[in-house]
């Protein structure tokens, strides 16, 4: 496929350098095909690959009391409204509930309902077994080298020199 896209703009376009677009159509593949793979772990129950992350990160990073929408926002990367509206969607689904802050009463916090914390143990074994499977392919080398690439990516794409304001910076 790649081959065919690469042919076809050397015909239509010789002059051009196609090699960026292939390699970042390559990517967006990659990352398509990745995200399919895992989410048939969630999707099932209703949940997307964004509040499959909220869940996780409830699980990982909250005290019992809960996170603020900031604090969820910092270590998730998602915005206000998004994250007000993921949270929305899981307080409806009966996954996480408010609960009004004991130091500052204009403040919610975010937390997993037992069910949600149900949820997210059941589904986690099942979660990690799917990444390892789509990674299954590559030796650890390849992991280690995959791995060290995509960070390079990021950090360049989200935090540095390629312009202002591009991309939110996602913690990983």
């Amino acid at each position: 496929m790649l081959n065919r896209i690469g042919q076809d703009w050397q015909r239509v376009r010789p002059e051009l350098d196609a090699a960026p677009m292939l390699t970042g159509l390559l990517l967006d593949r990659l990352g398509s095909a990745f995200a399919r793979h895992i989410e048939q772990t969630y999707s099932e129950e209703g949940i997307n690959s964004s509040n499959w992350d909220l869940l996780l990160t409830l699980l990982r990073s909250a005290p019992p009391q809960g996170l603020t929408h900031t604090e969820l926002s910092d270590l998730t990367a998602i915005s206000g409204p998004s994250m007000t509206n993921r949270v929305m969607r899981l307080l409806d689904k009966g996954f996480v509930e408010r609960v009004v802050s004991e130091k500052d009463r204009r403040s919610a916090l975010v937390r997993l309902t037992p069910q949600g914390r149900e949820l997210v143990e059941r589904l986690l074994p099942q979660h990690i077994e799917r990444e390892q499977q789509a990674l299954s392919v590559l030796t650890n080398e390849e992991l280690s080298v995959l791995t060290g690439i995509a960070m390079k990516l990021v950090e360049h794409l989200e935090v540095g020199t390629v312009g202002e304001g591009v991309g939110a910076q996602v913690g990983i």
